[in-house]
């Protein structure tokens, strides 16, 4: 039995390693892998790890070997699940890995445009505080967190993980969910979008992106929010339309604009947000805590086990 890892270097950056899936079977591991060498390198393998190299249909039928697909991430759209059914490949991914990382990341963006961390931090190299005739240097307003209103969108793992910090940190949270009010736990309060963004401080997008969401944040919802709200997206980049969001923040419709994800990525230098005024951006890193990538490495390592020994989980095609 042979395993090919596509893009290791996405999971593995040299302070882990493929140990107890070595275990199993016979690993070779690329760090990269280009569209046109995907083939080659998979051509002989019954197994093959992806995290966003494309499967695709025309991939697949030149595998005839391929007996299991196993996704490194919780999203599984790098692969053509209806062709990996057709072939009778098994396809599996990651779920739930980096809950923890990425609401940690949510409040990573919030902090600093509420606390102006970096923005101080900068101006200290420059000398400003040095030449400051007070104590302290202070040349923009704080906002302090606690007693202000949190509105999420989509209470997963995620969501319910960020809402926790929130009520932690002070804030009242309403959730746009499917769950029952009643359901919710002590400090969540169902709302619908509308009162969402139109009344709370904070809105962050927890949603799976589907045609339904794909642009959710546009200029209708933009105009909904308060002039002092932050928008945060940890989620996926499409549910925001880039545009719409710069245009806010240039016009002053929106305070601030915290997000690890972009529509496309890596970013186009083109991209209006990469210039955006008070717009905060971080290269899809919130999942990526050494602690989150070593338990995407042991759960893709329990699910090739299960495979092999005929006990399929986390599939996520029939």
């Amino acid at each position: 039995m042979k395993i090919v890892i596509l893009d290791a270097f996405s999971v593995d950056q040299g302070d882990l390693a493929w140990d107890d899936l070595e275990k199993l079977a016979e690993v070779v591991a690329y760090e990269r892998t280009a569209p046109d060498e995907v083939v080659a390198r998979c051509r002989g393998a019954e197994i093959v790890l992806t995290n966003k190299v494309v499967l695709d249909a025309e991939t697949l039928n030149l595998l005839p070997r391929l007996q299991y697909i196993g996704v490194l991430a919780t999203g599984y759209n790098v692969v053509d699940l209806e062709a990996a059914s057709k072939q009778n490949v098994v396809v599996t991914n990651i779920p739930a890995y980096s809950t923890e990382s990425v609401a940690q990341m949510v409040f990573c963006h919030i902090l600093n445009i509420v606390g102006r961390v970096d923005h101080y931090a900068r101006e200290n190299r420059k000398g400003k505080w040095s030449a400051s005739p007070d104590f302290c240097y202070l040349d923009h307003g704080l906002f302090e967190l606690n007693g202000k209103k949190m509105g999420i969108i989509g209470l997963g793992n995620t969501g319910m993980a960020t809402a926790r910090i929130a009520r932690g940190l002070g804030l009242s949270v309403l959730a746009y969910t499917s769950k029952n009010e009643e359901d919710l736990p002590y400090g969540i309060k169902k709302a619908d979008m509308e009162t969402i963004f139109s009344s709370c401080d904070i809105v962050s997008l927890h949603c799976p992106l589907t045609e339904s969401t794909h642009h959710l944040v546009d200029d209708e919802k933009l105009a909904l929010m308060k002039p002092s709200a932050i928008l945060i997206n940890t989620g996926r980049g499409p549910l925001v339309d880039d545009e719409a969001v710069a245009a806010a923040l240039e016009a002053g419709e929106i305070a601030a604009f915290g997000a690890d994800v972009l529509t496309t990525e890596p970013a186009p230098l083109d991209n209006p947000l990469l210039r955006a005024k008070n717009c905060y951006l971080t290269p899809h890193i919130a999942w990526a805590t050494r602690e989150a990538r070593q338990r995407l490495m042991s759960i893709c390592t329990e699910n090739v086990k299960a495979f092999l020994e005929g006990d399929v989980i986390n599939q996520v095609n029939n």
